[in-house]
């Protein structure tokens, strides 16, 4: 059974010239490429200071239990075996 977040469609952002402009001198923090117009970002949580940041989507998982984005290397080692 797939349970659907409302949050989840409503914090993704098309990537528009605007954004492009402000985001695009650092890059994705998740992976450090540069956005394109019309790539799907949505802002989440990683291993940087200053809380969420704008990353590609496929580099995101949702967190129903948070209700948000976490860049998915974070997300992996938030759910990895307890006292390895």
């Amino acid at each position: 059974m797939t349970s659907h977040h409302p949050d989840k469609q409503r914090l993704k952002i098309i990537m528009d010239l605007e954004r492009l402009n402000r985001s695009n001198a650092e890059g994705c923090p998740a992976c450090g490429h540069k956005f394109s117009l019309g790539d799907t970002v949505v802002p989440a949580c990683g291993a940087w200071e200053g809380g969420p940041k704008l990353i590609h989507e496929h580099e995101a998982v949702f967190d129903h239990r948070r209700g948000s984005y976490v860049e998915r290397r974070c997300y992996a080692a938030d759910r990895g075996p307890i006292g390895a």
